[in-house]
């Protein structure tokens, strides 16, 4: 039996192509990665962890449940291109060994099973199989050219923008199965074979075609099947498709607990390269959405770091809210990615730079309990002031860490990039705690919050936000509320919500104080209030049409007045509002039943 044609040859060339390239790219990767890292991989690979990721890649990689979870068009639209390619693949080589009862055959054998086997019947379960799911993937393929020409078809406000590479590799993937089913259709009509999709189109064909014309255009649709494989396959580890590769060991590394960190490493290259460029983050992204800003978005930032064209203005220009990484149907975590980005454009480590804080302590107070108010905190007064009459009304004893001014928490400098910088501020913070043996440490700050829990190293300290310390006391009784008839609506802070996990104990607050409405995008979902001091590039106007739209969707609900639980989202939302905007310290301390003089 003859295996061999020359239109096979774009084909196998693609293919030894993709597989030295992608092999090359793992071993690179894989070898650099720190000593942690590799032992963290030796750990996890003999455990049940390499089962779960099993499972992962084939629900993920193959069905894409994430992207179903967000839009179920588009999890149909990627399900149907990789699980049906995968399909075809499996069952193709199961018919060709059937067919040759279990003889060798070459790859492409099983690629092109139709030309090489044009006798091979079309009865048979085989033959419908394969025509199905050739259907199956070209639904995925028609839907994909939907979204490209209108995307709002697909619940999509905007698609990406492609690099010539992309451009070349997406080009081939939208001819692949199309020149399949003309290829399989043209030897149909020809040798009477195929099944009801493949043999009734070539039914057709032979009923307009004679026979020699039929066999003239076999080779040059074989040809051009071949060739777009091929094509596809060499320009794919260049393109976004490598996606499709790197996807996979990046699911086993995130199970075995590797992660990005502060600063870049080998395993950042897994996650920048399993980024499929699918758009989805766009939407989400309020500097696209209410700013006009549209090139700054995670899936261009991870392009271009990818590239090496990545900028220090594309690197700064993001809130770092989340909201982007939540929709992120990989699960990349962007915003260390960007964080890390920064660090490499702007850490200046200088020894002497932060010696004058040695010996400075301006903390005040004693007691186990600490306060940390921080810098936006400070900058607004009546938290400060809510705060001292709910310890007051607890009979609290309390140790303020800044009250009269001290050091920030470090995490601004961080998310500039300064990240030695920040090092050396939370080791003066850290060394204060325990120098005043507290053992619970509050703050009214999310952005505090965030890197006491991440950052600093505190063991035998239990780290609170607010809205967690007050929700406890009232639990306990140790804090008397009266409830109200007020409605209010509550504004979950980036940080606190997305960047801590932190929903349900503001609530639970704002119900012991009056009645709570929700906006219309909330807890996961939050805005941002677009004051972030994360974005050290956006200008003031930009800030403030951020802020302008979360306002409206806020006073959208009729409330009587705003509750947010971040002092930096009080003043922004503030900015625009034409009704009370509140800290939840403010509103606890107006319903205190029993106030101090």
């Amino acid at each position: 039996m003859r295996y061999y044609d020359h239109f096979v040859l774009p084909f196998t060339i693609g293919v030894a192509v993709l597989f030295a390239v992608v092999i090359y790219k793992y071993v690179r990767w894989l070898i650099r990665l720190p000593a942690g890292d590799r032992k963290l991989l030796r750990r996890g690979i003999l455990t049940a962890r390499t089962f779960g990721a099993v499972g992962e890649v084939f629900s993920e990689s193959l069905l894409h449940r994430r992207i179903f979870w967000i839009n179920p068009v588009l999890g149909y639209m990627h399900m149907s291109l990789a699980f049906g390619w995968f399909l075809l693949i499996t069952v193709g080589w199961l018919e060709t060994s059937a067919h040759l009862g279990g003889e060798f055959a070459p790859l492409h054998t099983h690629i092109f099973f139709k030309y090489f086997f044009s006798d091979a019947g079309s009865d048979g379960v085989f033959p419908f199989l394969m025509d199905l799911l050739l259907l199956f993937v070209l639904s995925g393929v028609a839907l994909a050219w939907g979204k490209r020409m209108r995307s709002k078809m697909m619940g999509m406000r905007r698609t990406t923008k492609h690099t010539p590479g992309d451009r070349i590799a997406l080009s081939a993937l939208w001819l692949i199965f199309p020149a399949r089913l003309a290829a399989e259709s043209v030897t149909g009509g020809l040798h009477h074979s195929g099944s009801f999709l493949t043999g009734s189109i070539g039914r057709a064909l032979a009923s307009v075609l004679t026979p020699e014309q039929l066999a003239a255009a076999e080779p040059v649709a074989w040809w051009f099947y071949s060739i777009v494989l091929g094509v596809f396959f060499v320009a794919m580890p260049f393109s976004r498709y490598m996606h499709i590769f790197t996807e996979i060991p990046l699911i086993f590394l995130r199970r075995y607990g590797v992660k990005s960190e502060a600063k870049e490493k080998s395993f950042d290259r897994f996650q920048l390269e399993a980024c499929s460029r699918c758009g989805i983050c766009i939407d989400p992204c309020q500097l696209q959405r209410d700013a006009g800003i549209d090139n700054v978005q995670s899936v261009y930032f991870l392009r271009d770091r990818r590239y090496g064209h990545l900028t220090q203005a594309v690197a700064d220009n993001c809130l770092m809210c989340g909201r982007c990484e939540t929709k992120c149907p990989v699960g990349i975590e962007l915003n260390t990615l960007r964080l890390n980005s920064r660090e490499k454009f702007r850490n200046t480590p200088a020894d002497n730079r932060y010696a004058y804080l040695a010996g400075t302590d301006r903390s005040s107070g004693t007691g186990k309990t600490g306060y940390f108010a921080g810098c936006m905190t400070l900058l607004t007064p009546r938290i400060l002031q809510a705060m001292d009459r709910i310890f007051e009304a607890a009979g609290e004893e309390v140790w303020r860490a800044d009250r009269d001014g001290g050091v920030c928490c470090g995490r601004p400098l961080k998310l500039s990039g300064e990240v030695d910088a920040a090092a050396k501020i939370m080791e003066y913070n850290r060394e204060l705690f325990y120098k005043h043996g507290i053992t619970m440490l509050v703050t009214s700050c999310p952005i505090c919050l965030k890197v006491f829990r991440e950052d600093y190293d505190l063991p035998g300290i239990e780290v609170l936000h607010h809205s967690q310390y007050i929700e406890r006391l009232i639990e306990s009784g140790r804090l008397h509320v009266e409830a109200g008839s007020q409605l209010f609506t509550y504004h979950d802070p980036c940080e606190l919500g997305r960047g801590c996990g932190i929903y349900d104990e503001p609530r639970a607050v704002i119900a012991a104080v009056g009645r709570l409405t929700e906006p219309e995008e909330t807890r996961e979902g939050a805005l941002c209030c677009g004051s972030s001091v994360a974005n050290t590039a956006i200008d003031d106007a930009g800030q403030e049409k951020i802020g302008r739209a979360l306002t409206a969707t806020l006073e959208s609900t009729g409330a009587d007045a705003v509750v947010t639980a971040c002092p930096l989202c009080k003043k922004a939302i503030a900015r625009n509002a034409s009704r009370p905007v509140y800290d939840l310290s403010e509103i606890v301390s107006a319903s205190l039943s029993r106030p101090t003089a």
